[in-house]
């Protein structure tokens, strides 16, 4: 498991790159907390059990909201649970498909493999509104086409140790909490794989039919409740100001003499917090002690994340167990921990902070990384413009399939098969060259797709139906509609 504060330190250090001022850092499941409670009004204390499944990680944290304070009660996850993962799974299995029906293992190509796993993460999105779906690669290796139908029954299938794991959590969260399934009042959902229907009824069906909290896109929360509590700590007036109670989600100790962490600020823990515990020292007329610093849950030290360590020296010799030392754990709002150890009886002291630890970059790693940032801005800002022309190319085709699907004998045969024919087409080059940096090649396939579909859609909307009501408009003078595809 990743380290707590490697992990803060990381997403700081990140920022700096980036040119951003880090004015606190909180977890993904308190923000999504924040902006659900900013619809609440009222005095009485809600429980809320936020559940975010992204594309790589998934985290489970219950806040507990009362007036303007949030308060975390427990947080549990797993950083390598996601919608990669269930991508994984269905790669593997049409990998095994394509091996058994043509005999050809395409496991020593990344291309193919890549291909693979580009449709198979477009076929479990569709599979979250259809029950069936097909996976078409042209070529997919040594020329030989890859057709198979699968349906939605047999995604959850392959999938369904991984949403045990989710469920797992959840029940793990709970105990952490110390509260009960009827204590929850409302469940949140954030991250792109919590649309998968499968997820969704697991979680339903545990908490015995519980709505979810649908005020909220699961793609958003998280963005929303960070940026208000940054315009909040920016002194920006708001008409509902806010107390935020994180949790720290692993405990914090010292190794002790026998190789065991002695536990100092337990998991779950609510921030800030201070917490000081007594030792003594392992051996007769003792002149230093080291005091090693841990995070993690195993009972072995060196099974957990070391964050750093100290030491205090001169120490009168007295016989084994006489001295005493008072070890104080503080941690502060933003996370950052900061270690204190004191011989009881002298002025004998010392101190350590842990903001440097194996996840940092050092100052001149991160000058290094800004220029580095500087000097490729222009090919930063290409990548970008070429990315927002991918996603409105597949926007706009997305747009038109869908009137086409749905124009019936509205327009004539002739136009039907032409139209089809150019979203069929754009459909294929757009994956085959899906990975092209040019955005000037998916403009200009924009344009030929438009020249094509545009005369078509305006002959849809002059036709009338039997009643005489026209054609909805709803469409009309819609030129992009960006869609941002998560896992």
């Amino acid at each position: 498991m990743r380290a707590f504060h490697a992990e803060r330190q990381a997403t700081k250090d990140a920022d700096v790159i980036a040119g951003l001022n880090v004015l606190r850092i909180i977890n993904e499941p308190t923000a999504a907390a924040i902006a659900y409670g900013l619809h609440k009004k009222g005095a009485t204390a809600k429980n809320l059990l936020v559940f975010d499944l992204g594309g790589g990680t998934f985290d489970v944290s219950i806040v507990t909201i009362r007036k303007r304070v949030f308060r975390g009660r427990a947080i549990n996850g797993d950083t390598h649970l996601g919608g990669v993962d269930f991508d994984s799974r269905m790669v593997s299995y049409f990998a095994a498909e394509f091996k058994r029906i043509h005999n050809k293992d395409i496991s020593g190509s990344p291309r193919a493999l890549g291909r693979l796993r580009a449709a198979c993460e477009r076929a479990k999105r569709i599979l979250s509104s259809t029950s069936e779906t097909t996976i078409e690669i042209d070529c997919l290796y040594e020329g030989i086409d890859f057709f198979y139908t699968t349906a939605r029954a047999r995604f959850e299938q392959m999938n369904l140790d991984l949403f045990d794991r989710c469920m797992n959590l959840v029940k793990k969260c709970l105990q952490d909490g110390e509260m009960k399934k009827r204590d929850i009042h409302e469940v949140v959902l954030v991250g792109g794989s919590t649309r998968i229907p499968k997820v969704q009824q697991m979680l339903q069906d545990f908490f015995h039919g519980k709505p979810f909290c649908k005020r909220l896109n699961p793609d958003e929360a998280v963005a929303y409740g960070a940026a208000f509590h940054a315009a909040m700590l920016s002194g920006v007036k708001m008409d509902r100001e806010l107390v935020l109670r994180d949790v720290t989600p692993l405990s914090l100790g010292i190794e002790l003499n026998n190789g065991k962490m002695s536990m100092v600020i337990p998991k779950n823990t609510t921030l800030p917090t201070k917490k000081v515990k007594r030792l003594t020292t392992s051996s007769d007329k003792q002149r230093d002690v080291l005091f090693t610093v841990y995070e993690g849950q195993t009972p072995i030290a060196k099974d957990n994340f070391f964050l750093g360590e100290f030491s205090l020296h001169d120490i009168p010799p007295a016989p084994q167990g006489v001295p005493d030392f008072d070890v104080c754990f503080k941690i502060d709002a933003n996370g950052t921990l900061s270690v204190s150890a004191e011989h009881v009886g002298t002025n004998n002291s010392n101190e350590i902070t842990i903001t440097n630890n194996s996840g940092r970059l050092s100052k001149q790693q991160l000058k290094r990384m800004l220029k580095e940032a500087e000097k490729y801005n222009a090919q930063d800002e290409e990548r970008e413009r070429a990315s927002k022309a991918l996603n409105d190319l597949e926007s706009y085709v997305h747009f038109v399939r869908d009137i086409w699907a749905g124009c019936g004998k509205k327009i004539g045969e002739k136009d039907r098969r032409k139209m089809g024919d150019a979203i069929e087409q754009t459909m294929q080059w757009v994956e085959w060259n899906d990975l092209l940096a040019d955005a000037t090649k998916f403009e200009e396939k924009m344009k030929e797709l438009k020249s094509i579909c545009r005369p078509v859609i305006e002959k849809m909307h002059q036709w009338q139906d039997d009643d005489g009501a026209e054609l909805s408009d709803t469409s009309s003078g819609v030129e992009i509609v960006e869609i941002v595809e998560l896992d």
